[in-house]
């Protein structure tokens, strides 16, 4: 870090220190205000200027228990360590979570140290022969592994990272494939572990309100309005088709494809180079099936114990094998615990497949698997205190100032594109979706019912504004260099986090003012969804060939020569 930024640091450092006590009200729902986003504010602004990720979620987690200890550092320092960040460890779900990453690092530890992902990229190399069909492979493989967002993204980094990099594909560029195919497609998924979550926000204000319903219904319905996931999937995939980028993505692919660097050069990649180092034994035949067979251990796992695991929390109270209960089993299913379940069952797979096959002896066997587990360590330890900044946000009352910013005295026909922006704030200042959602739907959707019944909107403005949350809150989480599924997209493709948010974050915009102005246009005009549907790809499509630039290689080499 220069002396400029350390005194950048120092600065604000010594500034929120000197604030006075603003907190009124009850002791245990103190209201801070606009202070309230401080915490957030810090740590992702420092984040950008140190480029140092963990100091930054440290000092914002600094600041917010500060705040809650009557401004003293001692005290915020103290309860900093001992209540946000051990309370997020010591969280079950949180922990299976960390449990999870280090396990299935370990099974690519093997795997890789099997040869295995050596031989799936010799295998496919005969399919892929470019940069455009190796993304499209990963958008392919993103979309299939449609049931949950965390097992998406750390099954499709590791299993395409090998075949990008052949390829000259930017980390930048596959770390946004990656995310923009894990939440967006998993948040309108038919059948997924999100589906669950967003039925039972649906569900407790609909009851609040009165309304009956058929809740599974009202979330099929919002899917079409859910803008900002239908068009992030669609963006990606018409991105690689037309082989055009533009901003900062369109700088990292013209390094990649000219100089066959996918990572800058002064990247610091998410996953560390404990994985990369490993040497293969020579003479050793490569096959594929080394690491297909634990991956499709992983995935088959997750999916068959995602519905086993519902259908007990249901405690037998549906037919699991129809339909509806297929979806009700998924919807309550906890997948922290069904993920742990499925990377330890892979990891258990391929150290049988490298011992029977006489690959590996015991000790080699562990030690990679303990490279591999190293190798997620940034990753948990980014993830640990990116949701300890998130309770900090949640105890300061971050969420719900932001809310409370908004009037109740609006015309309804803004009111989802208010809605959206206000969610997306919301999320990307928290890193959290869920959270987002189960804030927003209590307080916008009433809000929705009364200008129905009093000021003669439209029904459909219910469930427009579900969509809206649901659209809103993927957009900030999209957006957040905090948010957990952002961090492990940066962390599956080998990354460097900052550089994945930054050229991630034009595309985000870009979709989120498309998303934006449909929005606009179902409030004030009621049109037909899908109409509103077509203009936005419509107006994505112009942004592509309006401000992107050509990728491929001999338009890059023309351009080089021109200049």
């Amino acid at each position: 870090m220069d002396k400029k930024r350390f005194f950048v640091l120092v600065l604000l450092f010594v500034l929120i220190l000197s604030l006075p006590v603003f907190a009124e009200g009850e002791e245990e729902i103190p209201n801070f205000g606009w202070i309230s986003i401080l915490p957030p504010l810090i740590a992702i602004v420092l984040a950008f200027v140190t480029k140092q990720v963990l100091l930054s979620l440290f000092l914002g987690i600094f600041i917010g228990a500060t705040m809650l200890n009557g401004w003293n550092p001692f005290f915020g320092f103290l309860r900093s360590l001992d209540e946000f960040i051990v309370g997020s460890l010591a969280d079950s779900w949180n922990a299976a979570i960390i449990i999870f990453l280090l396990t299935i690092g370990g099974m690519v530890g093997i795997v890789n140290k099997m040869g295995g992902t050596t031989a799936i990229a010799e295998s496919l190399s005969k399919k892929i022969k470019n940069p455009r069909t190796a993304q499209l492979f990963t958008w392919l493989l993103g979309v299939l592994v449609f049931f949950d967002d965390y097992a998406n993204t750390l099954i499709v980094g590791p299993t395409m990272r090998p075949l990008t990099d052949k390829m000259n594909v930017s980390k930048e560029k596959l770390s946004y494939i990656i995310d923009s195919t894990s939440a967006p497609v998993v948040g309108i998924a038919l059948i997924s572990t999100w589906v669950g979550y967003e039925i039972g926000v649906i569900r407790n204000v609909y009851q609040t309100l009165g309304i009956e319903a058929n809740y599974y219904q009202v979330f099929l319905k919002t899917i079409p309005y859910n803008y900002y996931c239908v068009f992030s999937v669609l963006f990606v995939l018409l991105l690689i088709f037309f082989q055009r980028d533009y901003g900062p993505m369109y700088q990292a692919e013209k390094r990649a494809r000219l100089t066959g660097k996918v990572l800058a050069d002064n990247a610091k990649p998410m996953s560390s180079d404990e994985i990369t180092k490993m040497e293969i034994k020579k003479g050793m035949k490569l096959k594929a099936s080394n690491a297909i067979v634990p991956i499709l251990t992983l995935v088959i796992v997750a999916f068959v114990g995602l519905w086993y695991n519902g259908y007990l929390a249901l405690e037998g109270g549906v037919d699991p094998f129809t339909a509806e209960g297929m979806r009700a089993c998924f919807g309550e299913a906890d997948s922290s615990i069904v993920l742990l379940w499925a990377s330890f069952a892979s990891s258990v797979v391929a150290i049988i497949m490298a011992l029977v096959q006489k690959i590996l002896d015991m000790n080699e066997v562990f030690d990679a698997w303990v490279d591999g587990a190293k190798s997620m360590s940034m990753a948990c330890m980014i993830l640990v205190l990116a949701w300890s900044l998130g309770s900090v946000t949640k105890s300061v009352g971050t969420a719900n100032f932001l809310v409370g910013v908004v009037s109740n005295k609006i015309p309804y026909g803004i009111l989802p594109i208010i809605v959206f922006i206000i969610s997306g704030i919301i999320s990307f200042a928290t890193g959290t979706a869920w959270g987002t959602m189960a804030i927003v739907i209590p307080l916008a959707v009433p809000l929705a019912e009364g200008f129905i019944l009093n000021g003669g909107a439209d029904p459909s403005l219910l469930v427009i504004t579900l969509g809206t949350v649901m659209s809103g809150a993927i957009f900030g989480d999209h957006c957040s260099p905090i948010s957990d599924t952002t961090i492990m997209s940066s962390m599956s493709s080998g990354a460097d986090h900052l550089h994945h948010v930054k050229t991630q974050m034009s595309y985000a915009l870009s979709v989120g003012i498309v998303s934006g102005i449909c929005y606009l246009i179902a409030g004030f005009t009621g049109a037909n969804q899908w109409l509103i549907l077509l203009i936005g790809i419509a107006i994505l499509l112009g942004m592509i060939r309006f401000l992107g630039k050509s990728v491929k290689e001999e338009d890059l080499k023309k351009e080089v020569t021109n200049s």
